[in-house]
């Protein structure tokens, strides 16, 4: 399904679009993660103009002079995903002299955690296609986009190790299949399901919502949600949760 975003910009548009209020070569890009059909899904742009004509990337903007960094991510991913609460975290700069063909432009970027039935694209009037990829299964990406994306997914594989995020792409409540499926879409991997579920069990870190899931064609599994005091803990102080 094809959308159109509002009015994102991005580094790859010619150098006359950069607003007057905008750092002329700072800008942030923004890895936007979902879990869509137990898969780990992020979210592209295609261009419609300058040297990304046609080619697909990662939704970006320049940042503004009077901006923090991290607002800058915000207001990118909340303006293309309508989603407000969503987990964003900073991955890296990324400023090799040749990123960008024509200028020296630097790019902060960041990735964010967003429920995909939360999600409503916004459409707008510069008619870019946004559309939801597979992360391992990804058409060929403009600039050094490739290089950020693959660094973000290796950094998403050791985070999930040990931080607690793959909890912001659940629902509030949950199964342990739907919480399995995080870790498998994130790896890259089939999980053993019993040993999985014991060493979820000894965090404490889920609480029995003692109900069931209901309308399923199949067997009702047990609904959870995550104690959010242990979750700040293990934010916090991290843990090693070893496959």
């Amino acid at each position: 399904m094809h959308h159109n975003t509002s009015s994102l910009a991005s580094a790859s548009l010619a150098e006359e679009t950069i607003p007057e209020d905008c750092i002329r070569n700072l800008t942030v890009d923004n890895l936007i993660f979902t879990l869509h059909e137990s898969k780990l899904k992020v979210l592209l742009v295609k261009y419609n103009r300058g040297l990304a004509i046609n080619k697909w990337g990662l939704i970006g903007h320049w940042v503004r002079e009077n901006e923090n960094l991290e607002d800058a991510a915000l207001r990118v991913v909340k303006k293309t995903t309508n989603v407000d609460n969503l987990y964003l975290d900073q991955l890296g700069a990324f400023g090799a002299v040749d990123r960008y063909p024509t200028s020296r432009i630097i790019t902060i970027v960041y990735y964010s955690l967003v429920r995909h039935e939360e999600t409503k694209l916004i459409t707008g009037e510069n008619a870019f296609e946004c559309e939801w990829f597979d992360v391992y299964d990804l058409p060929n990406l403009m600039f050094d986009h490739g290089d950020i994306l693959a660094a973000g997914l290796n950094y998403l594989k050791y985070i999930v190790r040990h931080e607690p995020i793959g909890f912001n792409l659940l629902p509030e409540k949950f199964t342990l299949l739907e919480l399995q499926e995080i870790y498998e879409a994130i790896l890259n991997k089939t999980l053993d399901k019993p040993n999985f579920r014991r060493k979820i069990q000894k965090m404490n870190l889920l609480i029995n919502c003692q109900e069931k899931q209901k309308k399923v064609a199949h067997r009702a599994a047990t609904l959870y949600r995550f104690d959010i005091n242990v979750y700040e803990k293990l934010k916090e102080f991290g843990f090693t949760f070893e496959f």
